[in-house]
């Protein structure tokens, strides 16, 4: 940017003044004032009444002594006034280096044209009509006759969200609610614990009355979240363990809650086999989840081993493991009598 006139007019006399030995030109400055004061003194002396005045008390001045005060005052003045500009000169280059370029106003965004936009979220996700299963869990705390399954995706396919139900709420059997996300691109921000079990029991027309302080549980998928929680639909309140996993090294996230029967009361043991007892049943081309469920099962809980077919009730054969296998049963030989063959 070139530079103003009054700032190289500045820098000149900066410059000058660099060069320049003050004293000494004042010095001189102070001498010819003094010769041509004194010519000038001597021009006057003939006047009647300037003799007279000098000659007072307190006028007693010599015309060098009165000649130098007056170079000297005027000498200050000068000084005064080029440190003055100066300084005056410095303070206003640091205020225009200090102020900074005011920023580019924003545009206006007009509201009756251009809608806010929506957070990310799964409300425009579409529901599949008759969903293949993609999840399995077979137990014998949980009533299959009562299964249910709902299941949705978002709207590019990438995501898909299976909810299994497992009796009714309002029933003194035990009810389980889990809902499984498949999710390969995680958010890394989430909602608070309770602020997500609200928001999903309201969505199954649900009040969380109470909850606890989640508490991780170990399982095969990893740490899973739990609290202890009272569920209410407005006539019946029952006492159930809401949990939570979201992905991370498991491309699926499961949340729900699971609320034990009359009898015995839902505990976390219980809960902790449940979640185990996940299978995947239809991974399609997913890869990345089939690969990531089958290292899981290392991880399994051997108290959480899958039901065998014995438990159920039925009766116990040799194809069981825990079945005996038949006695081996022999055939004695007998030597059957020769005919006589007749004579011919």
């Amino acid at each position: 940017m070139p530079a103003m006139p009054g700032r190289a007019w500045l820098a000149q006399i900066r410059t000058r003044l660099a060069r320049l030995d003050l004293a000494a030109a004042l010095i001189r400055f102070a001498d010819t004032g003094e010769i041509v004061f004194d010519r000038l003194w001597r021009g006057l002396s003939g006047l009647r009444h300037l003799p007279a005045l000098l000659r007072w008390p307190g006028v007693r001045l010599t015309s060098a002594l009165l000649w130098r005060g007056l170079a000297a005052a005027t000498g200050i003045g000068l000084a005064a006034a080029l440190v003055t500009a100066l300084s005056s000169e410095s303070e206003a280059t640091i205020a225009t280096l200090s102020v900074s370029p005011e920023p580019e106003a924003k545009p206006v965004r007009d509201v009756r044209q251009t809608p806010r936009p929506k957070p990310a979220g799964r409300e425009g996700w579409v529901a599949i009509t008759k969903p293949i299963p993609m999840f399995g869990l077979e137990s014998p705390e949980l009533d299959r006759g009562s299964a249910t399954l709902e299941a949705r995706r978002s709207p590019d396919g990438s995501q898909r969200e299976d909810i299994l139900g497992y009796g009714g709420f309002a029933d003194a059997k035990p009810h389980l609610v889990l809902k499984l996300v498949v999710d390969h691109q995680p958010d890394e921000l989430s909602r608070p614990f309770v602020v997500a079990l609200v928001r999903e029991a309201a969505a199954r027309a649900l009040s969380v009355q109470r909850s606890g302080l989640p508490a991780a549980i170990a399982t095969r998928f990893g740490p899973v979240e739990t609290a202890d929680t009272t569920l209410s639909d407005g006539q019946t309140s029952r006492a159930c363990i809401a949990f939570r996993m979201e992905a991370g090294a498991l491309p699926m996230a499961l949340s729900g809650w699971w609320c034990g029967g009359a009898a015995k009361p839902a505990d976390r043991q219980q809960l902790v086999c449940l979640i185990d007892r996940i299978d995947l049943l239809n991974a399609g081309d997913d890869r990345a989840l089939r690969t990531a469920f089958a290292r899981t099962e290392l991880n399994r809980q051997p108290a959480c081993a899958p039901p065998r077919l014995s438990a159920t009730g039925r009766k116990v054969s040799w194809l069981d493991a825990d079945g005996q296998a038949p006695a081996l049963r022999t055939k004695t030989a007998t030597v059957a009598p020769a005919r006589a063959h007749p004579k011919r």
